[in-house]
Order: structure tokens, then sequence, then C-alpha cells
């Protein structure tokens, strides 16, 4: 399974969301699920996922699918 395939399933699962939303475009606040409480919840199932442990500075930053991909690959994980 490719990384942005876990990282989907992850987030379709922290954020509980349904097939009706296009997860790889989503951004933080996009939807009322990705609040701050959602936020924190996505980034501690990602690192359980990925076995990674993100600063603080990346868990602001993290503000899009995209970015959380990116962050993810800079870590090495999913290689």
């Amino acid at each position: 399974m490719s990384l942005n395939d876990r990282l989907r399933g992850v987030f379709v699962d922290a954020l509980q969301l349904d097939d009706s939303v296009d997860v790889e475009n989503l951004k933080y606040r996009d939807i009322d699920e990705w609040d701050s409480v959602g936020h924190m919840a996505l980034v501690a199932a990602i690192e359980d996922e990925f076995d990674v442990e993100f600063e603080t500075e990346q868990v602001i930053d993290m503000s899009s699918f995209k970015v959380a991909v990116d962050m993810l690959k800079g870590l090495g994980a999913g290689e």
C-alpha cells in the first residue's frame, strides 16, 4: 500500500470522514471534523500509523493532506 493510500485511511479514520470527502485536497478547517481537536487526533493517528514523531512546529504547520505527505516523506516514512 502506498504512503498516500495509508495516509488517506488515517485521515478517514481519525476524522471520521465519509466517502464524499476529497481527502487528498483537504485542508485544515475545510470541514468541521478537522478542527483543533480533530487535528490533534489526526496527528496522533499519523504518528502511530507511520511510527514517526512530529516536532511541535510540524504539528502546527500540518495544514493539508499534501503537507502531511511531504512531512512524512521528509521523515523517511512509507519507503
